[in-house]
């Protein structure tokens, strides 16, 4: 270790890289046990993240006992009905979560998204005087071969205005948690493969005010379409009528400024609408991005576990990503705080990585595949036959329970703990 290195002095049980959702959910839920945590962000704050923002019925169930989902439901849009849709055929089935009602206090999705999930997180984790956030903080690397039982975290500080190339600064934990995105170091860090695919397509996301109750569409709705499928979902704005935002695939002949300019968002909003004259919609976010579907080989390796995006991704049709990712968190910082305090041995954490890995194999990546290339299909006959299906489904209340628990990742929960 080079002798320009800064010290800390600070005794942390854990340190969590990524001060997403994910990392800030970790160190909540250790914080609110006892457990000394800092948070390292390379972000000088909480970042806006336009992506995810579907939250299931387990997840606000989860975060019910921290008074987390209370404060989202105060901004959040709730969703009791979704609707599955095609292009050409048009709505195929109203989904109502109410065949829920006697399986979760919260029959319904609930819309928001994370960058207004992170403050409310952030807010609650920094009650706690024995948690620390520091923002402007980029992990480096890592060694836990040097001292048994202690993690040594390199960082790069840039937060000293005098300093704005950065100190290296170094501290000590006995646990590590790499909460730091699909991209993440501490992954990289300690050498897991990242096994799995990237799409050759990429999603374009697509925000307008432009209303679009009042032409019979749910707050949120999957169209099938052979050429390009569309996913809507209705977000909170400053006022209403919130946004609409749209997920669509955009082939390789097109580029990414292509795909930015607000033509081309206009063209996605006139087509779902089968316009005869082009309307000009009110445009007020564009983005675009690639989409992968890999999981880590390895959850955790030593003293170095990991959660989230940093462990898993993939495609987001069914808004399974993020409320995969607070499972993991939930999970794992529980298991850990015990550990920690003593009420467990190290064994429990081989169950938190037998349970998410597993779950995320069995029902995130196959379901998430699975929808997409329903919403994609090509052939004629399988898509009539899907339509069918679908209906046939949506006209049995036992069936659209049954529908619902997998859906609503009800039964993803009952599988990990099922796992022992």
């Amino acid at each position: 270790m080079s002798s320009n290195i800064a010290h800390s002095s600070q005794s942390n049980a854990v340190i969590v890289v990524g001060a997403g959702p994910v990392g800030l959910l970790c160190a909540l839920v250790l914080a609110r046990a006892g457990v000394p945590v800092l948070v390292l962000e390379a972000e000088p704050s909480t970042t806006l993240d336009l992506r995810a923002g579907t939250f299931h019925p387990p997840t606000l169930e989860m975060l019910e006992p921290l008074g987390v989902t209370q404060a989202m439901m105060a901004i959040g849009i709730k969703v009791p009905v979704w609707q599955s849709r095609d292009l050409e055929a048009g709505l195929v089935a109203d989904w109502d979560m109410g065949a829920l009602k006697d399986d979760t206090a919260y029959p319904y999705r609930l819309h928001l998204e994370q960058h207004r999930l992170t403050p409310i997180l952030l807010q609650m984790l920094q009650e706690h005087a024995h948690a620390q956030v520091l923002f402007s903080h980029e992990f480096v690397g890592l060694d836990q071969s040097s001292s048994p039982g202690i993690v040594k975290v390199q960082v790069l500080d840039r937060s000293a205005v005098n300093a704005p190339s950065g100190r290296a600064v170094e501290f000590t934990a006995p646990w590590v948690i790499g909460a730091d995105g699909g991209k993440s170091l501490v992954r990289k860090s300690v050498h897991i493969e990242f096994d799995g695919y990237t799409w050759p397509e990429r999603y374009s996301v697509v925000s307008t005010t432009f209303d679009w109750a009042p032409l019979g569409y749910a707050d949120n709705a999957y169209i099938s379409d052979p050429e390009q499928w569309v996913a809507f979902f209705k977000m909170p704005d400053a006022g209403p009528p919130g946004l609409w935002r749209m997920t669509v695939p955009v082939g390789t002949e097109l580029s990414d400024e292509e795909v930015l300019h607000p033509r081309y968002g206009n063209a996605i909003f006139n087509r779902v609408l089968n316009a005869k004259t082009p309307f000009e919609f009110p445009i007020v976010h564009q983005s675009v991005y690639r989409v992968h579907q890999r999981v880590a080989k390895e959850f955790r390796v030593g003293r170095v576990l990991l959660a989230g995006d940093s462990a898993h991704v993939n495609n987001p049709l069914g808004g399974f990503g993020l409320n995969s990712g607070i499972h993991d968190a939930m999970n794992l910082g529980e298991k850990l705080a015990q550990v920690y305090l003593g009420a467990s041995d190290e064994s429990l954490l081989e169950l938190y990585v037998r349970q998410r890995r597993t779950v995320n194999m069995e029902y995130v990546q196959e379901i998430s595949i699975k929808n997409k290339h329903n919403l994609e299909e090509k052939d004629p006959q399988k898509r009539r036959e899907r339509i069918a299906l679908l209906k046939g489904i949506a006209q049995s209340r036992e069936k659209t329970r049954e529908f619902l628990l997998t859906s609503s990742m009800i039964n993803s929960i009952k599988r990990a703990n099922s796992i022992t």
